[in-house]
This record gives C-alpha cells, structure tokens and sequence, in this order.
C-alpha cells in the first residue's frame, strides 16, 4: 500500500505568534530571543527579518546589524506551547499517527484518517485551514508517500505553502534536487561530495557503493535508498528520546575554573533530574564547550552503568572539563548532554529546556523554518 504522510511546519511560530498578539509588530521584522547587549541569540525572525539575513540561532548583536529597525521580543515559551498544544489537538482529531518532532512541527500518516478522506492533499488543506481558523496562524504542508519527500515537499513554498508530491511525481520531483536534499547531508558533507563531482541528489545513484562509502562512510546505503526516494521509516507517535541536553550562553565570558565546573554541575544535575523523571538513565554523558573565539569542542565519557544519580552524572561531566583548556581559555558556552539511554520510552518532544543567552531560551527544533 502507498502510504499518505503529511509533514505539517508552523511558518516562523514564536516570531508569528508575537505578531499576532501584538499588532504594532505585524508588517515589521522581528526577532524574537535575548537583548542583543546581554549576548542574546535569535531564537526565531519573522519572515520581514529573514529578509535583511536574518536567522535563528544567530547572535543578535549581529541581527541587529543586519537590521538596524529589528524589533527584538523575548520569548514566552508558555504562550508558545499552548499555541502548540492546539495544534496538536488539530492534528489528532485525524490521525493517532502524529509524530512531533517539536513545537512547531511534526510527520503524520493519514492513509486511514477519521475524516475518511482519499486523498491527502484534502487532509492537508483541512487541517490548514482549521490551524488558522482556532490560532490565526498559518502552517506550509508536504504531502508525499513517505518522511523524507514530505519534509522536502513542506518547505518549498513557504510561507502559508502546500506541496503535494504524488508518486508518478517522485522521480521528476528527486531529478531537481541538489545534494543539499539529502537527509543527513549538512555543509561538510555537501561540500566533500561536490568536490567529488556530486552536485545534484541523482548524481548519488551513479557512484559505485565503495567510492560513496569511501566518501560519507557509514551514511552510504541511507544517502543511496534517499536518492532513490526510497524512505520505509513509519511514522512513529511515540519516538524515544535519544538523548537530552542543557546549554548555556554567558553574559560575560567565563574564566574562574571553579565558576566553570559550578555551572557543568548545575547543568548535569538539571539533565539527571529528566532522566529521573522520565525514568531515564544514560550510560554516556557529552559536554560542549566554546571558547571566545567561537571555537566549539565536545568531549564525551560512556561508563556502565547506566545512570539516572545526579552526583554520578555531575561527576562525570566535570572530569571532562580536564580534556578541555577551560579556565586556561575564555568560555563562552557550556552545555551537558547525556546519550545512550535506557528505561520506558517517552515521547521525543518533551526533551528538558536548554539553556541559552538571556533570557532562558528552551531549544525547539525546527524554528529556523
């Protein structure tokens, strides 16, 4: 059977929201993130910002830059997920097959939906329009017979977008695609396949499996089957969380070691309390460091056994400040992950907050769309 999935993405949600709160912002750039004198970080531009080159995750000393006339908002992750929630609500009144990938996104199956449509494309105009008649806010669509298509599809004609992929489309639709394209290919990969004559996601069918292993390693048989727009994976409503993470942007760059291991301690301890609470334990534990001149390091330890103990998490993360110049080099970011979990599953979407530059910035993936 073919299967009808949709990939639904909030256009510009955080930025779109306050624009919709807050009338005296509509029509004008907006960032929303930190101040841009405290190191504050674009953690969404509305669509009037992004055209002066401005983007999440970007300083916003720098955004402000770009857009002298930017008007900066501080989040409210709590309106943010409220809107989300109604969202999702929207979604599931479909399809028990919704799987978030975060706030503002998510992959849903609706071969067989309660609305008893035949054709996706319907669904996907539905739920459009639903999404905007209870949040007045708009949502771009890709309709396809699998993830990796309906991700593409979704962002091909933002904002307010609806792209429908068909499956006697597939092969016209892969022919135009530049290797960027490809799930897992991000700039270093790209680059290292273009210098290898591979520019376009077909070109990938015509190398040999060793020359394209020899390439991307490990990633070779995924890069092929995409290439081939073959994607199996199901739509999962319930994903486990992989890992979980907690980060911070200082205000003024650290140098003290004590005040260093001080905050890889607070953050591991906030990590182990998710572990705890999702019944949780990790076996790895990764710390990222940036030094001033935005060099970034991570270094990581896996240890048996598993654990969810705040003392052995913290433990573990602080010891690995020792393989890093910390205290010798000025940090501007610290951050503590922990990797290889086990326990019950949970739902992915509700990895803990991240910490970024003032104000506490939550990380949702896919923002940046």
């Amino acid at each position: 059977m073919i299967r009808r999935i949709l990939h639904l993405d909030m256009d510009a949600f955080y930025a779109s929201v306050e624009q919709r709160d807050d009338p005296a912002l509509r029509g004008h750039p907006v960032a929303v993130g930190g101040p841009a004198a405290s190191r504050g970080v674009v953690a969404a531009a509305s669509y009037e910002a992004r055209a002066f080159g401005v983007r999440s995750a970007m300083p916003m000393a720098h955004a402000v830059r770009l857009c002298p006339q930017l008007r900066i908002v501080r989040p409210d992750f709590r309106k943010y997920r409220a809107v989300s929630s109604a969202v999702f609500a929207i979604y599931r009144e479909v399809t028990p097959l919704v799987e978030p990938l975060s706030l503002d996104e998510a992959y849903l199956d609706v071969t067989d939906n309660a609305w008893g449509e035949p054709l996706a494309r319907t669904v996907a105009v539905r739920l459009k329009s639903r999404i905007h008649e209870a949040t007045g806010l708009t949502a771009s669509a890709g309709v396809a017979p699998n993830k990796f298509l309906a991700k593409i599809a979704s962002g091909w004609k933002k904002p307010d977008g609806l792209t429908v992929i068909a499956p006697e489309r597939v092969e016209r639709f892969l022919q135009g695609l530049p290797i960027d394209a490809l799930w897992g290919v991000g700039p270093v990969t790209a680059a290292r396949l273009r210098d290898h004559g591979i520019h376009k996601l077909t070109d990938v069918r015509a190398l040999p499996a060793d020359d394209l292993r020899a390439i991307v390693g490990g990633l070779a048989p995924w890069l092929h089957q995409l290439a081939l727009g073959v994607d199996d994976r199901p739509v999962e409503p319930n994903r486990e969380a992989k890992s979980a993470s907690s980060e911070n942007t200082f205000n003024r760059d650290l140098t003290d070691l004590d005040e260093i291991r001080t905050a890889v301690d607070e953050m591991a301890r906030e990590v182990a309390g998710w572990l705890a609470r999702r019944q949780k334990r990790a076996r790895t534990v990764t710390i990222k460091v940036r030094y001033d001149d935005f060099t970034t390091i991570t270094r990581s330890v896996t240890g048996e056994p598993a654990t969810d103990d705040a003392d052995l998490v913290a433990a573990r993360a602080v010891a690995l400040l020792d393989r890093t110049a910390a205290g010798r080099r000025p940090v501007r970011l610290l951050g503590v992950g922990v990797h290889n979990l086990s326990g019950p599953d949970n739902d992915a979407a509700a990895l803990p907050p991240v910490r970024s530059a003032m104000p506490r910035l939550p990380f949702e993936r896919g923002e940046e769309t």
